[in-house]
C-alpha cells in the first residue's frame, strides 16, 4: 500500500468556539493581532464579536477588510503592508474561503518576505506563518482545516493554488451560529462546493482509507441537511450538522486534494471573476460523467451515501448524475455558464488555464485540454 499522510490543524467545534478567539491568541503570546475579514461578514456582527472576545484578552486588534470573494494578490499585500506597519504578531481570519485565503496570503508574506504569487505550487513556502487563527462563518471552503490557499492573480487573470503543510492554519474555531446570516443561495453555493470537496477526495487517486472516513460522512452529512438548511436557515441543529460536513470534507479534500471540478471552476473563477461554489455546483455533473468510468465502484460508493440504493441498478451512472442534478436544482443553484457570462469562444482558454492547475493532478482520469474544453461546452 502506498503511504500517505494526514494533515489537519487543532480546531475546537461547537456553538460558540468563535468566542475562544482571544483565549488562544493569548497562548500564541499575541499582542496585536490582524482581524482580516470581509464587508460581508463585518456587517453580519461576526468580526465585531471576535473583536471582542480579543479585547477582553487584552489583545490589541488592526481590522483588514479589503477582501473580494475572489481575493487579489494586490490585497494580499495591502494586508501584509498593514500586517508589518502594525506590528501586528498574529492573525484572525472571520469569514469564508476569501477572507481565510487573502489571511494565509498574508501570513506567507509576511514570514517569507516575497511577492505572494511567487508561492504558487505545493511546499515553495520556506518559511512558517505567523500563528493563524480561522473562525469560518460559511459550511464550505474549509479554509479553516486545509493545506491550501488560492489568491487570484488579476494581471493573468488567473486563479493560483498554494498548497503545503505551511499554509494550514494554527487553530480553527468552527461555530455553526455565525451560518444563521447566510442567505439561502449562499448556504447553497458554499454546501454544493463542500459536497464536491468530498466527492472528488473520495476519487482523487490521493485518497487513503483515512480521508475516505471523512469523505463519504461529509457527502452523507451534506445530502441529508442541505435542503432543510436552505428552508429553516436559523436552525442550529441542521447548520451544525452541515458546518460538521464541511469540516469532513476538508478534512479529506486537505490531505487526498481535488480533482477536475476544481481545477476547472479555478479557471472560471481567474478569467471571468465568477464565484466559486457556484462554478463548483455547475461543473460536477459533467466532470463526473467524464470520471465515472475511472472509478466505478468508488462512485457507487458516493451514491450509497448520497442516499440511493444502486443495488441491481443497471445504469449506476445516469441514477447517480440524475441525484446531483435532483439536489442542485432543489438547492436552486440551476444557472448555466452560459447564464453567468461565459461565451463559446471563451473556452479554449478556459481549458488551458485549467490544464496546468494542480488539481488535476489528482483526477481520476486524466483529460487532455481537449477533453476539458469538451466538458466546459457541455456546462455551458
Amino acid at each position: 500500500m502506498d503511504l500517505r499522510k494526514f494533515v489537519a490543524p487543532e480546531f475546537v467545534f461547537g456553538q460558540g468556539a468563535r468566542k475562544l478567539a482571544g483565549r488562544y491568541a493569548r497562548n500564541f503570546g499575541a499582542n496585536r493581532v490582524l482581524l482580516v475579514s470581509d464587508p460581508g461578514v463585518m456587517a453580519a456582527g461576526w468580526t465585531a464579536e471576535v473583536k471582542a472576545a480579543l479585547n477582553e484578552a487584552d489583545i490589541a486588534c488592526t481590522e483588514y477588510s479589503a477582501v473580494s470573494p475572489n481575493p487579489r494578490e494586490t490585497e494580499v499585500m495591502q494586508g501584509a503592508d498593514c500586517y508589518l506597519s502594525e506590528d501586528c504578531d498574529a492573525i484572525v481570519a472571520v469569514g469564508g474561503g476569501s477572507p481565510m485565503d487573502c489571511a494565509k496570503g498574508i501570513g506567507i508574506v509576511c514570514s517569507n518576505e516575497r511577492p505572494i504569487l511567487e508561492f504558487e505550487g505545493i511546499d515553495n513556502i520556506q518559511q512558517p506563518m505567523p500563528p493563524l487563527i480561522c473562525i469560518p462563518t460559511t459550511a464550505g471552503t474549509a479554509a479553516d482545516v486545509s493545506q491550501f490557499a488560492v489568491i487570484l492573480n488579476t494581471p493573468e487573470k488567473l486563479k493560483i493554488v498554494i498548497a503545503g503543510k505551511s499554509a494550514v492554519p494554527d487553530v480553527a474555531l468552527i461555530d455553526p451560529e455565525p451560518l444563521t446570516t447566510m442567505d439561502a443561495y449562499l448556504t447553497a453555493c458554499t454546501g454544493l462546493d463542500a459536497l464536491v470537496h468530498a466527492i472528488e477526495s473520495f476519487v482523487s487517486t490521493a485518497s487513503s482509507p483515512i480521508t475516505d472516513l471523512h469523505a463519504l460522512e461529509a457527502i452523507r452529512l451534506i445530502a441529508t441537511n442541505l435542503l432543510g438548511t436552505i428552508s429553516q436557515p436559523h436552525d442550529i441543529g441542521l447548520r451544525s450538522q452541515m458546518m460538521l460536513g464541511s469540516l469532513e470534507a476538508g478534512l479529506a479534500f486537505s490531505t487526498a486534494s481535488l480533482g477536475a471540478v476544481h481545477a476547472m471552476a479555478h479557471s472560471l473563477g481567474g478569467l471571468l471573476d465568477l464565484p466559486h461554489g457556484e462554478c463548483n455546483a455547475i461543473l460536477l455533473e459533467h466532470v463526473m460523467a467524464y470520471n465515472f468510468t475511472a472509478a466505478p465502484e468508488r462512485f457507487r460508493q458516493i451514491g450509497g451515501a448520497l442516499g440511493l440504493d444502486l443495488r441491481g441498478t443497471p445504469n449506476c451512472r445516469d441514477a447517480l448524475l440524475a441525484e446531483i442534478r435532483r439536489i442542485k436544482t432543489a438547492a436552486g443553484v440551476t444557472h448555466s455558464l452560459r447564464e453567468l457570462g461565459v461565451k463559446p469562444t471563451d473556452l479554449p482558454a478556459l481549458a488551458a488555464k485549467a490544464f496546468k492547475d494542480v488539481c488535476l493532478v489528482t483526477n481520476p482520469r486524466k483529460p487532455s485540454q481537449a477533453d476539458l474544453e469538451s466538458i466546459y461546452a457541455e456546462a455551458l
